[in-house]
């Protein structure tokens, strides 16, 4: 379950505390999620996997957290952002070199570059009360000009969820206008649930619309997922990148929590992790699921944004009154032959393969807990035919 905003122990704290007591007997829940029947053949093929060490020391940082992934073809710019809330390091992105080739992947750990408001000073701890930011995804914008990045914000101590614009050398260039529907409400139960916000972030192939998801439904538009329940939907909110603002919004609903956890009222947990964009209406979406000493769920899907209803007018999103976004399999990540499934919170495109088709590169977030693992993974992705 998600924890109510109010709750003095944070929902990523509860996801620590669950993984932590991922240890036998349930052996599942820190091995191989258990497979489903297949139905489809996925559209996925693994071309190789790497892990990280646990608390990799790089220039006097903790890389871990590892939450957003992007590659820049153009340039060969790799870089990845960490969720670390400025606790143990300065909010901060890395550079990477990746080599990907047949049958392995290597990833090598270049720079980093930390992250600077409006002041030019790094992002400070929660404990200061400054302006607090929790990094959840990032792109890369074209032509080098910088990275846009979203942040989950911190009900505590009120900081709402932004996106922002840096530079390559992290400092600030600017802040998108955020509908107000989307922060946290200012009465009991509207607004947006703390730490399940603006977890996705997408850009179309002109970089002209900058697509950020929701993790989970916001209070008044119904109930985050449950064992054998949908969540209620999440709300896909695409921003002209120009001005700043946004121009439409439509609805994704989340699967149910695929598996009742093994300990009677354990946690469980199913939301939307990440987003990429196919081209310029179609959309990759990642649901990246939990339940205690089950182990984790990894379920891509595809959607056209086209059809969906544009609910950017809407306070509230009432059954019947708009029309969700369809979506459609395109992976079990538990049939692909991973040596095991962590808590991929990254998606990006990757280089081409010599066939010309294209490569997916995925990264896990460790939330800097030994019992989980900093895992990159790259795929070739079939086209449906």
């Amino acid at each position: 379950m998600n924890l109510p905003s109010s709750a003095p122990v944070s929902r990523r704290m509860l996801l620590r505390g669950a993984a932590a007591a991922c240890v036998a007997p349930f052996a599942g829940c820190a091995t191989r999620a258990e497979a489903p029947a297949p139905t489809d053949p996925p559209q996925l093929r693994l071309l190789g996997e790497t892990v990280l060490p646990h608390r990799l020391q790089f220039k006097n940082t903790t890389v871990g957290g590892l939450s957003g992934i992007d590659h820049d073809p153009a340039t060969g710019v790799w870089v990845t952002l960490s969720d670390d809330k400025s606790e143990l390091n300065p909010a901060r992105f890395y550079t990477l070199n990746v080599d990907l080739r047949e049958g392995e992947l290597r990833v090598e750990v270049l720079d980093v570059i930390t992250l600077r408001a409006a002041d030019g000073q790094p992002y400070p701890k929660r404990s200061t009360r400054g302006e607090v930011v929790d990094p959840e995804a990032i792109r890369l914008l074209p032509g080098g000009r910088g990275v846009l990045w979203t942040s989950e914000g911190d009900e505590r101590v009120d900081q709402q969820p932004g996106v922002r614009e840096s530079r390559l050398d992290g400092s600030l260039v600017r802040e998108f206008e955020i509908p107000r529907h989307l922060g946290f409400g200012q009465r009991p139960g509207t607004g947006a649930r703390d730490n399940t916000t603006f977890e996705g972030l997408a850009l179309t192939p002109d970089a002209r619309i900058a697509w950020v998801a929701m993790e989970a439904a916001l209070q008044q538009d119904g109930p985050v997922p449950g064992v054998g329940r949908p969540g209620g939907p999440c709300r896909f909110t695409a921003f002209d990148v120009a001005s700043g603002r946004a121009v439409r919004q439509l609805a994704y609903l989340p699967d149910a929590v695929r598996h009742a956890p093994a300990i009677p009222g354990g946690f469980s947990d199913n939301g939307v992790s990440e987003i990429l964009m196919l081209d310029a209406d179609r959309m990759l979406v990642l649901e990246r699921g939990y339940s205690m000493g089950v182990g984790m769920s990894l379920r891509l899907y595809a959607i056209d944004t086209r059809p969906a209803s544009d609910t950017l007018a809407f306070d509230r999103l009432r059954p019947g009154d708009y029309q969700p976004a369809a979506k459609r399999l395109v992976a079990d990540f538990a049939q692909l032959g991973l040596s095991r499934l962590d808590n991929t919170e990254g998606m990006c495109w990757g280089p081409r393969l010599p066939n010309g088709h294209r490569t997916l590169v995925v990264v896990s977030d460790d939330n800097f807990s030994a019992r989980q693992i900093t895992q990159f993974a790259a795929f070739e992705y079939l086209e449906p035919t």
